[in-house]
């Protein structure tokens, strides 16, 4: 999926249990498609590595780098979630935080086919069937549903259900998985409202152009705490697809089958899931719609 607008929280959160429970069929799916080229793989010590640049581990991201992925606009500071598990894989793969470079790549252009001036992007990116056309992607690090926010007082702000939300004008932002999130779960009678940025869906909203927004659910509770006035999370779903966010790399780079290995062995030891319970905020409490 993507992207958040501004927050910093470090509390407990089920987000641990997101994470840690990402579903044994897509773990192990999603395993099983790696399963074959980590056995031919060369050997994932930093000295074997084909890497974008040698000796150094390049990672992507967009810019600005928002909370609760990125701290204070810097991805190389390893704080927030997307940081700390980038520098988690790199430390796993051998290198320092100084053998870490960062670089810029815009959301829409990483999945893009072709080419890339980076080893892995992190970004929130949805591993779906349409990108795996063009990229490569990890196994999963993190797992996030859909969340909606709508006006505190307006005509669904006490909803239950997915269907409820039928006939609402629906925002999503260009280029996320939410789009196919809504029509798939909502499937809704009017054509959702696809929007460049997600400064412009919260404009959306503040002016009544749309009834509803659907984005990640880590990215709900800032947009309702500091950038929507008057906006409540009315609840969360699971999209069919798209859920499952995984690090980006060049199609059939010979670098996933030792960023998967890298990722089983967080994952095993619960760094993954620690490094997500510190920097996800609580949603324990946010209802799910079916």
């Amino acid at each position: 999926m993507r992207k958040p607008l501004l927050f910093t929280v470090a509390a407990p959160t089920i987000a641990a249990l997101a994470l840690a429970g990402l579903s044994a069929t897509s773990s192990a799916s999603a395993l099983a498609r790696h399963a074959g080229s980590a056995k031919s793989s060369n050997s994932c010590t930093k000295s074997h590595l084909k890497l974008h640049t040698p000796g150094q581990l390049t990672v992507a991201t967009d810019a600005p780098a928002y909370p609760p992925y990125f701290e204070n606009n810097k991805p190389s500071n390893g704080k927030g979630l997307e940081s700390a598990v980038a520098y988690a894989v790199a430390g796993q793969l051998g290198f320092t935080r100084n053998e870490v470079k960062w670089v810029v790549e815009p959301f829409d252009s990483s999945y893009a086919p072709g080419p890339k001036s980076f080893d892995f992007d992190i970004n929130e990116i949805s591993i779906t069937a349409a990108r795996q056309q063009a990229v490569s992607f990890s196994t999963p690090y993190y797992n996030d549903p859909q969340g909606v926010i709508v006006e505190a007082n307006g005509p669904y702000a006490h909803i239950t259900k997915l269907s409820q939300l039928k006939n609402a004008k629906i925002g999503v932002q260009i280029g996320t998985t939410s789009l196919a999130a809504v029509n798939s779960s909502i499937k809704p009678s009017n054509q959702p409202d696809v929007f460049n940025s997600s400064n412009d869906v919260l404009a959306a909203l503040k002016l009544h152009r749309v009834s509803a927004i659907v984005t990640d659910l880590a990215t709900t509770e800032y947009m309702v705490q500091a950038q929507l006035k008057g906006a409540k999370v009315v609840g969360k779903f699971s999209a069919p697809s798209g859920n499952n966010w995984g690090l980006l790399l060049a199609r059939r780079s010979p670098l996933t089958a030792c960023v998967d290995t890298a990722l089983a062995k967080l994952r095993s030891r619960g760094v993954l899931a620690a490094i997500a319970k510190k920097w996800f905020p609580q949603a324990a409490a946010v209802p799910t719609l079916k």
